[in-house]
């Protein structure tokens, strides 16, 4: 979150030098008054100057739950969400009769809407915060389904000594398959083509 301090001969004019080096209005910003101006003897002897500190408020919460609300309404949608916000992650967790619709063909809305998402929770922010967003517990099922494929490949691959490339995947579930090989001692994986086409090669390794 950010905070800094600011001065001025008032504690108005502290806090607009503040505002004004921060880029801010004042409803975007918490106010602490650290010290209030004292002009001192004969008004200039050890005079002081006001010192406030500024800390933007976090609003990330808020525009997320807006942006998902606003997104739905227009899918004509009756989804509940969620969210669990923690240091530099957002859990968000959807639950509604329609969730099929959200997750798409092999989760590629569900992605589409992640990403959407989290250009939004990161628009105002300094540090970037991850969002997972999931739903039905989709992302869990979709892991130990590629789990399995990613075995039942590697067995083909070492019973054939063959290359075998699967369908194209996002980053996401390709690092799945790539961890759930990279402790094999007969094969081997890697990427291969471009976005969005890129896919996994899992090859036997040489004697």
């Amino acid at each position: 979150m950010k905070s800094m301090e600011a001065t001025g001969k008032t504690v108005d004019e502290a806090i607009a030098n503040g505002l004004e080096q921060m880029g801010c209005q004042r409803e975007e910003v918490e106010i602490k008054i650290l010290e209030a101006p004292y002009k001192g003897l004969l008004g200039i002897i050890g005079s002081k100057d006001a010192r406030v500190q500024l800390t933007k408020i976090d609003r990330t919460e808020e525009e997320t739950y807006e942006f998902l609300s606003s997104l739905f309404e227009t899918m004509n949608l009756d989804v509940k969400i969620h969210m669990e916000y923690e240091k530099d992650h957002l859990h968000i967790e959807l639950s509604g009769p329609n969730m099929g619709m959200i997750i798409g063909k092999r989760g590629q809305t569900l992605d589409a809407i992640q990403y959407l998402t989290s250009l939004v929770a990161n628009k105002h922010r300094d540090k970037y915060v991850k969002v997972h967003l999931n739903t039905e517990n989709y992302r869990q099922k979709r892991e130990e389904t590629l789990i399995r494929l990613a075995s039942k490949m590697a067995k083909n691959v070492k019973a054939n000594r063959k290359k075998m490339v699967l369908e194209p995947m996002n980053p996401y579930e390709r690092r799945i398959i790539h961890s759930a090989l990279q402790t094999d001692p007969h094969v081997q994986t890697y990427s291969e083509g471009e976005e969005p086409y890129r896919k996994v090669a899992i090859t036997p390794k040489k004697k």
